[in-house]
C-alpha cells in the first residue's frame, strides 16, 4: 500500500521508531479492567499495530480522509471501529458507549484541546496514554510549585493521576518535529465530584493564572473578593504554589465571602 503523506495542517509527524511504539502501547495498563480502546490520530497505524494482538476492543478516530482510507485496507476487520472525524468536533462518548481508554501521538497544536475535551468525560475516559511536545507533557505532569504548573496540571490533577514516562527524539519522527516529545499516562483517580462548586472552581484557576506572576489577591480581583477574604493569608501566595485541594478551598472561601 501507497504510505500516507504526513500533513503540516494537521500537525502530521509520523512516529518511525517500532520500539518506541511498541513501549507507548505497552503503557495502557487496561485500568478498572476496561478493555475499550479510541486511538486518536492514528495515521498509518504505528500504534495499531502493536494494539490489535494486545487484544483491546479497538476504535481509531482520524480526521485526515487519506489516513482513514488508509487504515481501512490495513485493518478490514475493524471496519466502522475506524470513525473519520473531527475528535475535537466529535460526540465520541456516544460512539464509545460506557468506559474507554486513549491513546494517541497527538498533534502537538491540539494536545491541550483535546485534554480540554476529555476533561468533561473524565467518567468514562479511565486512562490516557499519549505522547505530546515535551513541555505540554511536563506541564501536565507538573507538581506545584514548578513553573511549569499551570491551567491544564491542575484540571487534569483533580480527576487523574499523572505519571511522566519517557522522553522521545525528534529524530524518530518523518517530518522530524523542531521539538522534543514526551509520553505520559493518566489514570482516573477515585474523585467522583470535587467539594465545591466545579463550575466555580474552573473560573477561578483560571482567573488565579491569567496574572500568574502576581499574588492571587491581586490576580483574583476581577472576581470581586470582599474586605474580609482579602485579609486571607492564602491571597499572598501565586497561582502555581495552589494545588488542588487549596484551590478547592479557595473557591469555598470566594463562595462563602460572596454570601455575606
Amino acid at each position: 500500500m501507497e504510505k500516507v503523506r504526513p500533513k503540516k495542517h494537521l500537525g502530521q509527524h509520523f512516529l518511525t521508531d517500532l520500539g518506541i511504539a511498541e513501549k507507548i502501547t505497552q503503557a495502557v495498563k487496561g485500568h478498572e479492567g476496561v478493555r475499550k480502546v479510541l486511538e486518536i490520530g492514528p495515521g498509518m497505524g504505528v500504534l495499531t499495530d502493536f494494539l490489535i494482538p494486545q487484544g483491546w476492543d479497538l476504535y481509531l478516530v482520524d480526521i485526515d480522509k487519506e489516513s482513514v482510507a488508509y487504515l481501512h485496507k490495513k485493518y478490514p476487520e475493524l471496519g466502522p471501529k475506524i470513525i473519520e472525524a473531527d475528535f475535537l468536533k466529535q460526540d465520541i462518548g456516544k460512539v464509545m458507549g460506557g468506559k474507554y481508554i486513549v491513546i494517541g501521538n497527538f498533534p502537538y497544536n491540539i494536545s491541550s484541546q483535546i485534554f480540554f475535551k476529555i476533561l468533561p468525560e473524565r467518567d468514562q475516559v479511565v486512562e490516557v496514554v499519549c505522547m505530546l511536545q515535551k513541555e505540554v507533557a511536563q506541564r501536565i505532569a507538573s507538581p506545584k510549585g514548578n513553573r511549569d504548573y499551570g491551567i491544564l496540571s491542575v484540571f487534569l490533577q483533580a480527576y487523574y493521576d499523572i505519571e511522566y514516562l519517557f522522553d522521545v527524539s525528534s529524530a524518530v519522527f518523518d517530518p522530524p518535529p523542531k521539538v522534543t516529545s514526551g509520553v505520559i499516562r493518566l489514570v482516573r483517580n477515585q474523585v467522583q465530584s470535587l467539594a465545591c462548586d466545579e463550575k466555580l472552581f474552573f473560573r477561578v484557576v483560571k482567573q488565579a493564572f491569567s496574572m500568574r506572576r502576581k499574588t492571587l489577591r491581586n490576580a483574583l480581583k476581577p472576581m470581586g473578593l470582599t474586605e474580609g477574604l482579602n485579609a486571607d493569608a492564602m491571597l499572598d501566595k501565586r497561582a502555581e504554589q495552589l494545588g488542588v485541594d487549596e484551590f478547592v478551598e479557595l473557591t469555598n472561601k470566594i463562595q462563602e465571602a460572596w454570601k455575606q
